[in-house]
């Protein structure tokens, strides 16, 4: 770490911000209210509103967006003149999964090998602990030379788009010069990088349905036409013989400029079994920024405990589609949406229905808020250059402040690298990554202005 004073500042709050992670991972603010009561994501807001009123924040708010939940909203003014930057996090976290799998309990913050692992320690809450150190070094050191706004999602991870919606009906709120989206992470730890790419979604529900009611597979199978041998037939044709996603008329051959992605790290970081294939072809960053991807996320059908000797009269399934950069994420729908529909065979009835969708972002890397990160990031990570990135994952809100504020530049920083697998069993943050990242954001903020 650099002899900076801001990192000097920032390793000494360091012990404060392993308390405050742990406070704030405690919360299960799971923003899907059937399983986690809606009391957890309000304690979350609440702590994240009561440290930024202690920071000096005004205007602090608990934002009622319109899918039920709620982002928090503050404005820290600076010298008069100054630039306006916009801090993004969010502090809704995604389910835990099984709890049993975790090697510690996922709602406490717990120390191993150096690492912190809790649910959202690195996506998204530890974002939140990285502006508020990034702050309090500058504080420590002259001051915070610019207006800051903070905004801290409630529903980022359940793709609803109530923040969008909230944004679009009060387009002065978020406005700012630039924005830092703190819900990334770098290729690798110790090595800084900016994402200059992220893919979108859109969440399709398929239902299919082929009897009045359930028959006996002994006096009716071979002819009755079965409901869920009809759903995997149709969740099958979306992927080619490789692996690859197969969307009829989605384009799915673009490819990667910028920072290459080895083979066999790739392998290690998503923990592929020994011998199990790669999906897809051409280079890895082509398929995991570049392209499609479909996954099924879930299905519903009979577990296999309890399961009887039934054709099934009906079954459906959740379906997820990342749609890269360059394709509009509505027109990506349209296409899931007929190929599901044209694919479902021996008749059988097919519904679908759209559950959320958020667009993909490219960002201009050649903007002066990108050379201010890029010194910065040199003082944070001596003897490292930063690099460009793509990401698989989605942030829509990324392209509703893009059109809100087409002026403004967007950066997007983060604690997410490939070892804290967010939303997996086990998610942790590097406290040398956290470190990091707010000594950067705090040189950001000071470089960028003076510029």
């Amino acid at each position: 770490m650099s002899s900076h004073p801001v990192a000097e500042t920032v390793a000494s709050l360091m012990p404060r911000a392993r308390t405050e992670l742990t406070e704030l991972v405690a919360f299960k603010s799971v923003a899907d209210f059937d399983q986690f009561p809606k009391s957890e994501s309000e304690g979350a807001a609440n702590w994240v509103a009561d440290a930024l009123r202690t920071e000096g924040f005004q205007d602090v708010a608990l934002l009622d967006t319109p899918d039920g939940t709620q982002s928090v909203y503050g404005f820290l003014p600076g010298p008069e003149g100054a630039k306006t930057v916009l801090l993004y996090a969010h502090y809704d976290v995604q389910p835990p999964l099984d709890e049993a799998g975790w090697t510690s309990p996922p709602f406490e913050l717990t120390e191993r090998g150096g690492r912190w692992y809790g649910r959202g320690a690195a996506d998204c809450k530890g974002g939140v602990i990285m502006h508020l150190l990034a702050l309090r070094a500058l504080k420590a050191n002259g001051g915070v030379p610019v207006h800051v706004k903070v905004i801290a999602e409630g529903s980022e991870e359940q793709g609803t788009g109530g923040l969008e919606r909230y944004a679009e009906e009060h387009p002065e709120l978020l406005k700012a010069d630039t924005i830092v989206i703190g819900d990334t992470g770098n290729f690798r730890v110790g090595l800084p990088t900016v994402t200059s790419t992220l893919r979108g979604m859109t969440l399709v529900r398929v239902q299919i349905d082929t009897l009045e009611g359930n028959l006996h597979s002994g006096q009716f199978g071979g002819a009755a036409p079965d409901a869920l041998s009809a759903l995997i037939r149709v969740l099958d044709s979306l992927r080619a013989k490789d692996g690859s996603t197969t969307v009829d008329g989605l384009a799915a051959h673009a490819t990667w400029e910028g920072l290459a992605y080895d083979e066999e790290q790739f392998r290690k970081d998503a923990k592929v079994l020994d011998g199990v294939e790669l999906i897809g072809s051409d280079a890895v960053a082509d398929r995991i920024w570049a392209r499609p991807a479909v996954t099924v996320l879930g299905i519903d059908c009979p577990p296999v405990v309890g399961a009887t000797p039934s054709v099934q009269a009906g079954a459906r399934a959740l379906v997820s589609l990342r749609v890269p950069p360059g394709v509009d994420a509505a027109e990506a729908t349209k296409l899931l949406q007929a190929h599901l529909e044209a694919h479902t065979p021996w008749g059988a009835r097919v519904r679908t229905e759209q559950i959320g969708q958020g667009q993909p972002f490219s960002a201009d890397t050649t903007s002066p808020a990108y050379t201010a990160m890029a010194d910065a990031m040199a003082i944070a990570y001596p003897g490292q250059e930063m690099q460009y990135a793509g990401q698989g994952g989605s942030i829509p809100l990324c392209n509703t402040l893009a059109a809100l504020y087409p002026q403004a530049e967007i950066l997007l920083i983060g604690l997410s690298e490939p070892e804290a697998q967010i939303h997996a069993l086990n998610e942790s943050v590097s406290p040398e990554e956290l470190e990091r990242l707010s000594v950067a954001e705090a040189l950001f903020l000071q470089n960028y202005a003076g510029n």
